[in-house]
């Protein structure tokens, strides 16, 4: 059976905070960045112009509809053959590339959702009183739309802690890389525990913090 699962985190447990500090830099990176693509996306959804809107379906439904995984695979084997430029950074950019991109497919849903719930008599409202269509946008349905998106966004972010343990995959450090490193070490089930216990707590307190976000915004009503 080899050593508990407790004598193992005691002793590498450097090595387990490590890999979760690394899978948080990368859930956070990717919906971050995946937040102001995915902003400009749900914005291109919306455009009356059927081309610009058109880009912005495809986009959405070919990385809503294929695998994550598959998706890394591509940006980490393919976009160095296709901007040589690339060829030069780090490797993790390419697996960043694929989270984002992903995360912002995802984003740009719920802030197209955000913005159709807010009622459309306010917007005709604001234009019969003379308020440009920017400043409708920015000064009443944006903020209405943030408060009804904000909980689905920090949803988007548990999601995303879980998809980055593909991120393993390319030898990146993050927690699930873990088990690679103390394989060497002739631990095979411990570390799977380890880490499945780590994940359930970080969506745990993050999921009670997103409940609170959420009974706080209905307070607010």
């Amino acid at each position: 059976m080899g050593p508990s699962i407790i004598d193992v985190f005691i002793e590498y447990w450097p090595i387990f905070l490590k890999g979760t500090i690394g899978t948080l830099r990368f859930a956070f990176i990717a919906v971050s960045l995946g937040s102001i693509l995915g902003t400009l996306v749900a914005f291109m959804h919306l455009s009356k112009n059927k081309i610009i809107k058109g880009i912005a379906t495809v986009y959405a439904n070919v990385l809503r509809g294929t695998p994550l995984l598959v998706q890394m695979y591509i940006a980490y084997f393919f976009l160095p053959i296709a901007i040589p430029v690339l060829n030069n950074v780090d490797k993790e950019v390419y697996v960043l590339i694929a989270l984002i991109m992903n995360s912002s497919a995802y984003v740009s849903e719920i802030i197209r959702g955000g913005i159709n719930s807010v009622d459309s008599g306010q917007s005709e409202a604001a234009r019969s009183l003379g308020m440009s269509a920017r400043h409708t946008m920015t000064k009443i349905i944006l903020p209405q739309a943030i408060k009804n998106i904000l909980p689905a966004l920090a949803n988007e972010y548990i999601a995303m802690i879980k998809e980055t343990s593909m991120a393993g995959t390319f030898m990146l450090y993050e927690l699930m890389y873990t088990r690679t490193i103390l394989a060497n070490k002739y631990l095979s089930w411990q570390p799977l525990f380890i880490i499945a216990g780590i994940y359930l707590l970080l969506t745990l307190v993050l999921t009670s913090l997103v409940k609170h976000l959420e009974k706080r915004f209905s307070v607010s009503d």
